[in-house]
């Protein structure tokens, strides 16, 4: 027992199944011989396994999967399932020209999209194409060391020597734990293959899955959407790279309902940052849907051939492991294993500690966005309007370093409304509401009542699009009707901002063609539909949502069930999505999440089950943005001059702006900005769908070493580590919607429901975070205003977060106390007695701890330090009475 547990923590099942296997072959005096039997059979309660000797060796003959009561699955067979990659010579890296049926070279992206450029051309090598090299074909012919959980396959070819160690995982029953190893006896580039166990009909599968990058029900043969949107599976037997693979694994459902995966052991991909600089790029392992016969199976690559550790000298040895599951169910609950079983990912909670609470970030930020200097805040005047926007340093069309942009008008209608802040009341917010006003299209024509483009350029004195002269219709949607929806939840008696709405609707439901989907975008000379070659997959529809809540006009209504039902039979059903970042072509992006918070508020709009089964699709496919690898450690290193431990810059948890094959996270991994965080803690409650809840808070908790210490700003990619908002001050605005919107999300699942805020419409963009505080919540039935007051709360631990609301009727204040981490935690709670006072004018009476039922702990004596114990993941209220 002591062996396996040592071995457990250093290798995981499979490699600790090794080390075991080695030792007590050892200790029992094992005997290995060359096995002539032509029958061998690999077998426990679900699984079968049969080889059969004929003339060129050993051959996997039958898979069987014991589906209860004598009942058998038999997958299909490869034709040609043991393949070795070779290469005597460094394959080229040099791109291939793709050609379209009628034989002319495709050009794709063109030439504007500096960002895609680098990483399609990487992504069109001889070894991404799995074109590269020789197919050298094996069968082993000899076996040792066999019984019913294990046998060692050998095999000598006129290029190497090679074994296969196949076992049976005791603790997981569907798995296959297998080890390669192989001897070069001719010195070149190798590249090992797993075997392929069985295929699928590529007519008729229901699903296959690479996480990150491809996913879908059916082959498509348009391989420029299918590779670079994910538009289905590319009908070739490409390779990709680990660095957008946000788990390990490539996997199919067959027809049959059973689903296989190919999963590599935890330790075989990168590490993104393996010592003291990014190694993010690395290439290490390769995945594929196919094999290089073409057919349809789950396809790992390692080393992969001409990168590191594919190079072998004669004599010289690499190994592989990884493992099979098959089990008759969904891709989504072999996905769960892999993530939770295989690589830990729970685990990774019990790593976290934090040094900076999210309550005192979202305090630092207040400072932040309302000083001129660091927020850098702008006011110019547009057609006699004085306009107020943050400087954007990123790259915009047509800029000469003068965009502006504002990013969440929730929030910043927010945090006017919970703090009382005379600066953003007086200064920040009509300056802003001008900006949005002005943005309207406003000379008759085509345009009239859209977006006229979410970035203005001083300089040259006008709005404009991201990455070229063209208008999206979901930009109204963004930039007109959930900024203004968000507006005028707070200030709902404004008719300037109403009759703007109902501009932007109307020009909004005139576009949606008559089967409810948008253009994704027009020309802005000619009225000419743009990107004809992908269809709108976003969340368009939504705008007409928002429009509806607040004019209560039919026809609103009735244009959002519309182009909701398209989105969910074109989009959510088929698994196919669109991005809205101009600069990577709209590759898919956190507007997937934005479309699933969308769904589940059409669903509370019609009560329409079929919305909110959409959504937790579109929800478990979002899993796939999140990255699970590689297992986050204790292992101390070195980052821009700073010791950090290597779960501090982990990307376990965090998500893509945008992944796959031309997105950003191919350069900078993943981003902070974690809008989704709220959302799936939200659906862990509808769901109980413990992943979703152990994502958030991976996500969340702990990324203080990306946070820039001055400002409480986190960065926004990865690989920035803690440089601040650099170029995009505004997105403090976004980090303030987000981080209250999980917070508040955390206390309605950890009270059961007992605390209550009403959410206003989902931000542009980034996500699904969603603002509040423009009504009154609600705490054990009690009506509340939520809260913001600097320095009334000192808390001596930061793990712990708090969240303020105040009942005006009977004068109480409730400190909602958070336990973000897996242990119970104590803290000293500090209340300002000046801050208290002022309030309500009134002194404290009684002070009560209450559970998160609403029943009281204790009532507490009034002091100026209060001693709180909370349970791990708990909540605890103080309630403070005035007279």
């Amino acid at each position: 027992m002591i062996v396996m547990q040592l071995l457990n923590k250093r290798y995981g099942h499979c490699g600790r199944m090794w080390k075991v296997m080695t030792i007590l072959s050892f200790l029992c005096c094992t005997h290995v011989f060359s096995q002539n039997r032509t029958d061998l059979v690999l077998e426990n309660s679900v699984l079968q396994l049969n080889w059969q000797q004929d003339k060129t060796g050993y051959r996997l003959q039958s898979v069987a999967l014991k589906v209860g009561a004598g009942q058998e699955e038999h997958l299909t067979m490869a034709t040609q399932p043991r393949t070795i990659l070779f290469s005597k010579n460094k394959p080229q890296d040099k791109s291939t020209h793709l050609y379209d049926k009628d034989g002319k070279i495709i050009h794709f992206p063109d030439t504007q999209y500096r960002y895609v450029l680098p990483v399609w051309s990487q992504s069109l090598s001889p070894v991404s194409l799995n074109t590269a090299g020789e197919t050298l074909h094996y069968q082993p012919t000899t076996v040792t060391s066999d019984s019913h959980s294990g046998l060692k396959f050998h095999c000598e070819h006129n290029k190497f020597l090679l074994s296969e160690e196949w076992h049976l995982d005791p603790e997981h029953k569907h798995d296959i734990c297998v080890k390669m190893t192989l001897r070069a006896k001719e010195a070149g580039y190798y590249a090992l293959s797993t075997p392929s166990l069985a295929i699928a009909d590529q007519q008729q599968f229901q699903w296959a899955v690479i996480p990150g990058l491809f996913q879908g029900a059916a082959l498509n043969p348009d391989f420029v959407r299918a590779y670079a949107y994910g538009h289905g599976i590319p009908d070739r037997p490409v390779i990709v790279r680990e660095r957008t693979a946000s788990t390990l694994a490539s996997l199919v459902t067959m027809q049959s309902g059973v689903t296989l995966a190919a999963v590599a052991e935890p330790g075989t991909g990168r590490d993104p940052w393996l010592n003291d600089v990014k190694t993010h790029a690395d290439w290490k392992l390769g995945l594929s849907l196919m094999n290089r016969n073409k057919e349809l199976t789950p396809t790992l690559y390692h080393p992969v051939l001409g990168e590191a550790g594919s190079y072998l000298k004669e004599g010289q040895e690499i190994t592989f492991s990884f493992r099979y599951t098959i089990q008759k169910t969904s891709w989504y609950n072999v996905l769960n294993h892999v993530i939770n079983d295989v690589y830990k990912f729970s685990d990774f909670l019990k790593l976290k500690e934090t040094s900076r609470s999210l309550t005192d970030r979202l305090y630092a930020m207040y400072d932040y966005v309302i000083a001129d200097s660091t927020s850098k805040w702008r006011t110019v005047n547009d057609k006699n309007t004085v306009i107020g926007a943050q400087d954007y340093l990123g790259g915009v069309y047509g800029s000469a370093k003068d965009a502006m942009k504002n990013s969440d008008y929730g929030a910043m209608w927010m945090l006017a409304r919970l703090t009382g802040d005379t600066t953003l009341k007086q200064q920040r917010l009509p300056a802003a509401l001008n900006f949005k006003l002005q943005q309207q299209q406003q000379e008759p024509g085509f345009f009239y009542g859209s977006a006229a483009g979410q970035y203005y350029l001083y300089r040259s004195q006008r709005f404009t699009e991201e990455w070229g002269p063209y208008s999206e219709p979901i930009g109204t949607t963004y930039y007109m009707l959930m900024d203004i929806g968000n507006i005028l939840l707070f200030e709902p008696e404004r008719s300037d901002a109403r009759l703007a709405l109902r501009k932007a609707a109307d020009w909004l439901l005139s576009k949606m063609h008559s089967d409810g989907h948008w253009e994704v975008a027009y020309d802005n000379k000619s009225g000419n539909p743009m990107f004809e070659d992908v269809a709108d997959l976003r969340p368009t529809f939504y705008g007409l949502l928002v429009a509806y809540q607040l004019l209560k006009d039919e026809k609103y209504r009735e244009g959002a069930i519309k182009g909701a039902n398209w989105f969910v039979e074109h989009a959510a059903r088929k698994g196919w999505f669109l991005g809205v970042c101009g600069d990577t072509r709209f590759a898919p992006d956190f507007a997937t999440a934005q479309s699933i918070q969308a769904l589940l508020d059409m669903y509370a709009l019609t009560k329409d089950s079929h919305y909110q089964t959409a959504a937790y699709q579109v929800a478990r496919y979002y899993t796939t943005s999140i990255y699970t690898h590689p297992i986050p450690t204790q292992e101390v290193k070195q980052v821009n001059g700073f010791s950090r431990r290597d779960w501090e810059i982990s990307q376990v948890g965090l998500g893509f702006e945008h992944g796959g094959i031309i997105g950003s996270a191919n350069h900078h991994g993943p981003i902070l900005l974690a809008s989704h965080a709220g959302l799936f803690v939200r659906l862990y409650t509808q769901t109980k769908d413990s992943l979703f809840l152990n994502m958030a808070r991976a996500a969340v908790w702990g990324r203080d070493a990306f946070v820039e210490a001055n400002t409480g700003v986190a960065s926004y990619y990865w690989d920035a580590m803690n440089k601040g908002a650099g170029p995009f001050p505004h997105h403090a605005w976004w980090q303030l919607g987000w981080i209250t919107d999980y917070l508040l999300s955390e206390a309605i699942v950890r009270s059961n429901g007992n605390v209550t805020f009403p959410s206003g419409f989902i931000t542009p963009k980034v996500g699904p975070h969603r603002s509040y505080g423009f009504k009154k919540g609600s705490i054990f039935g009690k009506p509340v205003d939520l809260k913001m007051r600097k320095g009334l709360v000192k808390l001596d631990n930061t793990s712990i977060d708090y969240i303020l609301a105040t009942n005006s009727d009977d004068k109480e204040l409730y400190i909602i106390l958070l336990n973000n981490s897996v242990d119970q935690q104590s803290i000293r709670l500090t209340i300002d007695g000046h801050q208290s006072r002022n309030l309500f004018g009134l002194v404290q009476k009684d002070i009560y701890l209450l559970n998160a039922d609403g029943t009281d702990e204790a009532r507490m004596e009034r002091s100026s330090e209060y001693k709180i114990a909370l349970p791990a993941t708990g909540l605890k209220i103080v309630k403070i009475n005035y007279q």
